[in-house]
């Protein structure tokens, strides 16, 4: 297992307890979008701001925990997670420090990676949570959150089995006509993304969409859905499928 600093105590009141659940079961990634681990402390541990993180790690990984792993962090809003509508009561929320997508979008460097590593190793192995449960903001919130965004490069985390990740059996285009609609919710629900049936590709499955090209695909996500596509998801979803 990599190194794994000692985390620098940061304490935030913006906690509660876990609803209907004892402990952990999934752990979800973010980037903070400011400009310094000190502004994202700041915010994430004021009262008024009501969000907070259970830990924070900065470009140099150096690691600060502000929520107890066994307390409900405030980290993922409106997110839903294959059934699970109360992601907090589930989760464990890990803030990256990173400016997020635009501009002064960058690359998460090598010591940041590292030490997420590490600390999701020991956060799986200490609550028994599968690589599966270990997925990103936008996964839980697609088409209000984007983060840890294209850049994050989630094969790696897989490598030491901190994550998921299946290479595309095909070339997957960037441009073609859209596939099946009603296929493709079939596949995102049952991996785990919420997405309404009715075989239509509306708004709220464009988005999620989206959230699995950015994760699984980033090389084409801004391109439009296709058939490969959608059998990669499916791919994913016969090898691990979403369950409670």
């Amino acid at each position: 297992m990599p190194w794994m600093p000692k985390a620098l105590d940061h304490p935030s009141p913006n906690f509660g307890e876990r609803r209907g659940v004892d402990r952990p079961d999934m752990i979800v990634l973010h980037y903070t979008a400011m400009e310094s681990a000190e502004a994202a402390l700041a915010r994430l541990s004021d009262p008024e701001a009501e969000v907070s993180c259970h830990y924070l790690i900065d470009l140099d990984g150096a690691r600060s925990k502000l929520v107890r792993p066994r307390h409900r962090a405030w980290h993922a809003g409106v997110s839903c997670w294959g059934g699970v509508q109360d992601v907090n009561s589930h989760s464990i929320g890990i803030e990256l420090v990173n400016r997020g997508a635009g501009p002064d979008y960058a690359p998460f460097p090598e010591a940041q990676i590292a030490q997420l590593e590490a600390l999701l190793l020991h956060l799986m192995g200490r609550f028994s949570i599968p690589a599966e449960r270990v997925v990103g903001h936008a996964c839980v919130a697609p088409g209000r959150k984007i983060d840890p965004g294209p850049k994050f490069d989630w094969r790696r985390l897989a490598l030491s089995g901190a994550s998921i990740w299946l290479d595309p059996e095909e070339a997957i285009p960037a441009q073609s006509p859209l596939p099946d609609a009603a296929r493709f919710q079939e596949a995102a629900r049952k991996f785990g993304y919420f997405t309404p049936d009715g075989g239509q590709w509306c708004a709220e499955t464009r988005a999620v969409w989206a959230a699995f090209a950015m994760r699984f695909l980033p090389q084409i996500h801004r391109g439009d859905p296709s058939a490969a596509a959608t059998r990669h998801l499916e791919r994913l979803a016969e090898r691990w499928p979403s369950q409670l």
